[in-house]
């Protein structure tokens, strides 16, 4: 075959890096990531960073033979507007973990790997490298393997210092702890998890209403800058339901409220002919979500329907299991029970 011209050959990723996309600066952000990935490598991980395809030993998915794996892929939204903003990236990569792993816990599952994808107008090594070594730092926590993810320089489709953030978890849960909410009853508890604030949801509204103002003066409602209530990374919920299960309590259903608010996420864990009576000022509201409804005119009915208000996640357990549940996790607050959907005209009702 003809070999190709002497010009080509040297001229390196010049042309590509003139396009809009810089090859070295993707492999030094490999090249930076590689520790943290390692970092959370167990035995059951059998390639390192660089395989076409990450590969993970199922020896202990075949324990039981009632093993169902849980799977779910979200993103952290426009959150990365404001870390980009902000110049703050730390944080950003616990968020994806927590929302992906919360998803699956929804379900009973817990973590065994975890996938993630960034994509940006240009690579920056060093926001790349402080982005996942917070993913990593989220997965060692919650025992996953980040077991591979992808990084693409895609000039045209994201402005100027934009970025994506997205991530896949799998997880797994015997059939006989599988969570689906199918045998809540009327009278159980509801027992809200508390938020620290938007977690990966409502950022949209949230910019807009604070758009213009100095997101690193001190707040005095706030006690803290905008910035430190915004970026406030997204809580796990992991051990505290661990911590619920392993002492025998019957976790019948579990809601991770994310964007739809508690009105939009409790009502799919609920049985057909039962409804939510939820009541208001039973838990702790983080003060940002007052001031985002004073700044911003928003009624107290679109909060809902955007916030989680201060609940991260919804479990619901028997009644006569509710003192426990709090007595175990200082978070916890009983919010409201199941009832009857005959009692209620909507499948949540807030008093």
């Amino acid at each position: 075959p003809c070999p190709l011209p002497p010009f080509i050959m040297t001229t390196k990723a010049a042309a590509y890096r003139d396009a809009g996309v810089d090859l070295d600066a993707g492999e030094r952000a490999v090249a930076l990531i590689k520790e943290a990935v390692r970092s959370t490598y167990g035995p059951e991980v059998l390639t390192g960073i660089g395989a076409f395809g990450g590969l993970f030993d199922a020896a202990a998915l075949r324990a039981a033979d009632d093993t169902i794996l849980v799977a779910s892929t979200d993103g952290v939204g426009t959150k990365t507007m404001l870390a980009s903003q902000l110049n703050r990236f730390d944080a950003i990569g616990l968020d994806i973990v927590h929302h992906c792993v919360n998803d699956i816990l929804a379900q009973g599952a817990r973590p065994l790997f975890f996938l993630d994808y960034i994509a940006a107008d240009r690579l920056d090594p060093h926001q790349i490298a402080t982005v996942v070594k917070g993913i990593a730092d989220a997965c060692r926590a919650v025992g996953a393997a980040l077991l591979g993810g992808e990084t693409a320089e895609m000039p045209g489709v994201y402005r100027p210092a934009a970025f994506d953030l997205v991530g896949t978890v799998v997880g797994v849960v015997r059939r006989v702890d599988l969570i689906d909410g199918t045998r809540i009853q009327k009278g159980d508890a509801l027992i809200a998890l508390a938020s620290n604030g938007l977690h990966t949801n409502g950022y949209s509204l949230a910019r807009k209403v604070f758009e213009g103002w100095d997101l690193t003066a001190m707040q005095p409602e706030l006690n803290a800058t905008l910035a430190d209530a915004l970026l406030a990374p997204h809580l796990c919920y992991l051990q505290p339901v661990q911590t619920w299960r392993e002492a025998g309590v019957d976790v019948r259903g579990l809601a991770h409220i994310t964007g739809g608010g508690v009105p939009g996420n409790l009502p799919r864990i609920l049985p057909k002919g039962l409804a939510a009576r939820i009541e208001w000022g039973a838990w702790p509201i983080p003060p940002i979500f007052d001031l985002i409804a004073r700044v911003g005119r928003v009624s107290r009915e679109e909060m809902w329907r955007v916030f989680n208000m201060g609940v991260g996640m919804i479990a619901v357990v028997p009644p006569d299991q509710a003192e426990t549940v709090l007595a175990l996790v200082p978070d916890a607050y009983a919010i409201g029970r199941v009832v009857s959907s005959q009692e209620e005209k909507e499948r949540v009702s807030i008093v």
